[in-house]
């Protein structure tokens, strides 16, 4: 009893809850899905072991390859377009004095949205009758008439787009709080010497952050492996899945066709390659690198 009374262990009585909750609800289904994508189990009945049967299949998907060749390119689009948004914002923002509590907030409030709620609002914004697209047809303009989210050619990057404005603030608000960290004599050094705005930035502001630049490409990387909600929402994928991304495949697989043990071994190989990036980042900073 005294074990367990002194202050030291406290913190622990807060903890062991929040661990039981994570293990039961995460852990747990983790550890049964690593043992499922051995199987053809359909959610319900005998489970019958397969072997590697599932992961032959999926190399031969074509739709898996699909879906594996837009998340890659999803991937390639967050670590260039809401990364040099947020950057060129940030960097603008440490010149205004007054107002700075409400930029930031303005920035980082489509994040603190839902993401049902961010895209209700762009699916109504691009209705094709009631929305943007009724009135590009009212004047005339057939081609921007239909809805993105409809349109093959144009819904993998709509999507993108609408996660991308509620995401390019968070960016801005961890950028920035680099950025106030730097020091002033740097800034004041360099304009001695007549530096201009931009070589500031490339030579004192993005070195000063880099730490923080770095950890903001891996989440990223990271976060683009599981990406469901937005494109669930606003294409589920389609059409003929021109927005089918690896983890809206796993879902349909899963809950729509019962496959349980194909859709386990999607999630292996989704659990594989993110271990693989946190070992890629792991490695740089055993080699130096400030991450």
């Amino acid at each position: 009893m005294n074990f367990l009374s002194k202050k030291s262990y406290i913190a622990w009585y807060f903890v062991i809850p929040v661990v039981f909750i994570h293990l039961f609800v995460i852990g747990i289904p983790s550890i049964l899905s690593l043992a499922l994508c051995l199987t053809d189990w359909s959610g319900l009945g005998k489970i019958n072991y397969v072997g590697f049967e599932n992961f032959i299949e999926l190399f031969d998907d074509r739709y898996f390859k699909k879906a594996i060749f837009h998340n890659i390119l999803w991937t390639i689009i967050f670590l260039t377009v809401p990364v040099c948004i947020a950057l060129m914002c940030a960097y603008l923002l440490t010149g205004i004095k007054r107002g700075q509590m409400f930029y930031r907030l303005a920035f980082f409030f489509p994040y603190m949205l839902a993401s049902v709620v961010n895209c209700q609002i762009w699916k109504y914004l691009f209705h094709p009758i009631h929305g943007l697209g009724g009135f590009f047809e009212s004047i005339g303009i057939e081609a921007l008439a239909s809805s993105p989210f409809t349109t093959k050619e144009t819904s993998l990057y709509a999507a993108a787009f609408v996660d991308g404005w509620h995401f390019w603030g968070f960016l801005v608000v961890i950028y920035l709080t680099g950025m106030y960290q730097v020091d002033n004599h740097l800034y004041e050094a360099a304009d001695i010497e007549g530096a201009s705005k931009f070589q500031k930035f490339r030579y004192i502001t993005l070195p000063m952050i880099r730490p923080i630049f770095i950890f903001s490409l891996m989440i990223i990387i990271i976060w683009s492996v599981p990406v469901f909600d937005y494109v669930y929402i606003l294409t589920g994928g389609g059409p003929a899945y021109s927005s089918e991304v690896v983890a809206n495949y796993l879902y349909t697989h899963a809950f729509v066709r019962f496959n349980v043990g194909y859709a386990s071994a999607v999630g292996t190989l989704m659990f594989i390659y993110v271990i693989f990036i946190v070992g890629i980042f792991g490695l740089l900073r055993k080699l130096g690198w400030e991450i």
